[in-house]
């Protein structure tokens, strides 16, 4: 048996974002049995305490919560927890990199590291914030035995920059894909006042990396309507946005909502999805949209066109998007085939598994 440590997420079931995600759909069923894993949560998050979910183990970190500046200190002590018993682990994102030359010095686990995007570009952190995700950036490269990058351009962004070779493994998107009754899709869409095939969605945090204003500049330039579903309020940018573009009547601004029927009814019964990022590697809510079999408008970013095959449509600005958005003749047939082929989580959990030692190598 193989025994593997998972930390820098938040913690499972997930409730929170990609890795938690990740992490959710590579144990359970789609791991073999050669591999026991142990997945390290915030005790912060979680007040309720399994001790197993979906076959793996459960172990809580105190007094820390597993984002923000408090990711540091919570991954670090994840770490020290792993020094021993583990034949690998598995380090999701870079926050507790700095840890690692310690960790070295006493044990003998293989390294992992999936370095998600390139925070330190993203726009949302301060010059410090940006230094210091670099700087961590570099150190799980250098002390890592293996780095993972979920998208071509990452594997080859750590090529260039650090002549290093990055292992490539995506995310998966098939777990979106459940029985939901026509009736009760009937009823949510209802609900929100929205008609099949009628509305366009987009699912994402409000941030401006997320091009969120491009999106709701488009929409108030036409009669389409769109279904925006965001943390909105949490910030000024988003405040601001909402205050100018509730008031269109064909803008549905949804707060946040993680109940996986209504997610799954609202997306399956779109006629466009809209991906505004433009951070980041292979965005997890971008995979899940190409399992619908609807058309993907995409803001124009070498992350999104390699995720996309080059199979949906892009746009930079605005207009470009109206256009889109009155076109009516768009396909999304080749891009689904595509997702079937390279983005199911069961051919993902046994790329994951091909890294672990069969015994502690170092």
């Amino acid at each position: 048996m193989k025994n593997i440590a998972i930390v820098g997420i938040q913690g499972i079931p997930a409730q929170y974002g990609g890795f938690e995600t990740l992490v959710e759909n590579i144990i359970g069923e789609n791991a073999s049995q050669e591999v026991n894993y142990t997945v390290f949560c915030s005790s912060k998050d979680y007040p309720v305490k399994q001790k197993y979910y979906r076959g793996a183990r459960l172990k809580y970190i105190p007094f820390f919560y597993a984002n923000g500046i408090q990711s540091i200190p919570y991954d670090s002590l994840s770490l020290m927890r792993c020094i021993k018993g583990y034949d690998a682990v598995l380090m999701l994102g870079v926050s507790g990199c700095t840890f690692l030359p310690i960790f070295i010095l006493f044990s003998r686990t293989k390294i992992i590291v999936n370095i998600d995007g390139l925070e330190h570009r993203r726009a949302k952190w301060g010059g410090f914030a940006k230094w210091f995700l670099k700087t961590s950036e570099k150190f799980a490269i250098f002390f890592a035995d293996t780095v993972i990058a979920d998208n071509v351009c990452i594997q080859k962004y750590v090529q260039r920059t650090y002549h290093k070779h990055a292992q490539l493994i995506t995310y998966g998107g098939d777990h979106v894909l459940r029985n939901v009754s026509e009736e009760k899709q009937q009823d949510i869409l209802k609900q929100f006042n929205i008609k099949k095939q009628e509305y366009a969605v987009t699912i994402c945090r409000i941030e401006p990396e997320n091009n969120c204003h491009i999106t709701l500049e488009a929409f108030s330039k036409c009669n389409q309507t769109l279904v925006f579903v965001g943390n909105w309020g949490k910030n000024k940018y988003s405040q601001e946005l909402k205050m100018k573009y509730s008031q269109y009547p064909n803008i549905h601004l949804i707060d946040s909502i993680y109940d996986l029927d209504f997610l799954y009814t609202i997306r399956k019964n779109c006629r466009l999805y809209i991906h505004g990022h433009s951070a980041g590697g292979t965005n997890p809510s971008l995979v899940e949209a190409m399992f619908f079999g609807c058309p993907i408008l995409t803001y124009d970013v070498k992350y999104n066109r390699e995720t996309t095959n080059n199979k949906a449509y892009y746009y930079s600005n605005s207009d470009q998007l109206v256009s889109l958005l009155e076109n009516p003749n768009l396909d999304a047939s080749d891009m689904l085939q595509f997702a079937q082929q390279n983005y199911r989580w069961k051919i993902i959990a046994q790329q994951y598994e091909a890294l672990y030692p069969d015994r502690k190598t170092k």
